[in-house]
């Protein structure tokens, strides 16, 4: 089998990686080592998790708010099966829609596992039927990332599990360990919590979603903490007991003789993920890995061989779907002769618990770090009329914008329906617009937008409107 390029992995970085080539007129075939297409995040990453965080929202809003909107329930419930079949639903129609539009391409599919024999071919170990070899004058390796799961954490896909086994718990826990407040273990925590679950994290930092700005932290963590979340900060875990029907959770306090033992149903793991490169054959092509197991790249995303491409987790940067399709387009361009680009500051980064964070641009702690003079301005939610309408008042935006110039160099957003508003950001300071450009537009009242104007007006001088 002969094409002119070949993707290994059909996560969101494959597949729209391998329509975007088709488009341009490659012939292109996609290898992908499960019966499913959609990779980590359509099959047990965001899209799962996205449908049981909605699912577990209307729940805690018929359980806490319903009754004072003057909606009266009686016998509520959580019907876990249910929502596991209809997250599963989702997931399937969602894969579907993949195969339909590598049909629609004309991308052949071959579900098995790749292994480079060398910078032009590819064995596939089929899923079903005999094994196959593909030539290729181009690859790109897209196989994602998996969960760090430490041998001293004893994961068992039991009691001690990842995101990929909580997706399918059947019955809502008493009690739930968290090991790390990153954006999966808060995702999921929130999920739980929200069911009624007494969810404890442990954070080995002293904030949680330490990657993004402190604010952002502090707001979801006052909020979390009024579902019911317990956080431990600053502390490390040193084992994880299955017992059975339950797990012990060995922690240590940091900088501190304190230790506690947690008991819970189970223990989720959440650390972070490592890039997926098992078994490949990378070295048999020439590929080379930096220490941290990443795909070593250029510019241009191309390998240390010039024919072969690297793209998403499997490589540096941030973990998210969206910036491995970004990626999947700039190499498809690129292999055609375009001049494609992607400003990596400006990949917006979410946590959809709820309230949602949403982010793009800078923190106030990395212009600090750089030395750069700026203005920041913020608006609570509290103040919105759309919020109060919504009871949905916890949280902010933050808006940082350069002393001198004005230009927009960070948003910063915790409240309802942030997901879709740090868009607006991102397209605004693509252009590279000032606070006071952003002042200036006409949003739409009431919206949940306006908070966004507001924070951008207190940004030019202090001239929010309504706080």
């Amino acid at each position: 089998m002969k094409y002119d390029l070949t993707i290994i992995g059909s996560g969101p970085g494959g597949y729209v990686a391998a329509i975007r080539a088709a488009q341009l007129g490659m012939k292109v075939a996609l290898v992908e080592r499960y019966n499913s297409l959609g990779g980590t995040c359509l099959n047990v990453g965001c899209i799962p998790s996205k449908a049981l965080l909605d699912s577990s929202e209307h729940y805690h809003a018929a359980h806490e708010r319903f009754e004072e909107h003057g909606i009266e329930l009686k016998d509520l419930k959580v019907n876990m099966p249910q929502m596991i079949k209809r997250k599963n639903d989702v997931v399937s129609a969602t894969v579907k829609g993949v195969q339909f539009l590598m049909k629609k391409n004309k991308v052949d599919v071959h579900y098995g596992h790749g292994t480079f024999l060398g910078p032009n071919k590819v064995k596939v170990a089929m899923n079903e039927g005999d094994d196959i070899e593909i030539e290729s004058d181009k690859f790109i390796i897209a196989t994602g990332s998996k969960p760090i799961t430490p041998a001293f954490m004893n994961y068992d896909k039991k009691r001690v599990i990842t995101s990929t086994e909580a997706l399918n718990i059947d019955e809502v826990p008493k009690r739930m360990v968290i090991v790390g407040g990153g954006v999966i273990g808060l995702e999921l925590g929130s999920v739980f919590a929200r069911l009624g679950t007494e969810v404890e994290v442990v954070e080995f930092q002293a904030s949680i979603i330490p990657t993004m700005d402190k604010d952002c932290g502090k707001e979801l963590m006052r909020a979390l903490k009024k579902t019911g979340v317990k956080f431990h900060l600053k502390h490390a875990v040193t084992d994880v007991i299955n017992n059975g029907d339950s797990v012990t959770v060995k922690v240590d306090k940091r900088d501190s003789d304190t230790k506690l033992e947690i008991e819970a149903d189970y223990c989720l793991i959440a650390i972070g993920r490592k890039p997926y490169t098992d078994n490949l054959g990378l070295e048999a092509a020439g590929v080379q890995l930096n220490e941290k197991g990443q795909v070593i790249v250029d510019d241009h995303l191309q390998t240390s061989v010039p024919n072969i491409y690297a793209i998403g987790d499997v490589i540096k940067g941030a973990m998210l779907a969206h910036k491995a399709e970004e990626e999947g387009v700039f190499v498809a361009e690129y292999m055609a002769g375009q001049r494609p680009h992607i400003d990596y500051n400006l990949i917006p980064g979410v946590v959809y618990t709820w309230p949602e964070v949403a982010a793009v641009g800078e923190t106030e702690q990395q212009l600090k770090d750089r030395g750069v003079e700026y203005k920041s301005g913020k608006f609570p939610f509290k103040a919105l009329g759309r919020a109060r309408a919504s009871m949905d008042i916890e949280g902010m935006v933050k808006v940082l914008s350069d002393a001198k110039t004005d230009e927009i160099l960070g948003v910063h957003m915790v409240g309802p329906r942030t997901a879709d508003m740090i868009a607006e950001a991102v397209a605004l300071m693509e252009f590279r617009a000032s606070a006071e450009d952003a002042a200036r537009m006409s949003h739409a009242h009431p919206t949940y937008t306006e908070a966004f104007k507001e924070a951008a007006l207190a940004a030019t001088g202090d001239r929010a409107l309504h706080v």
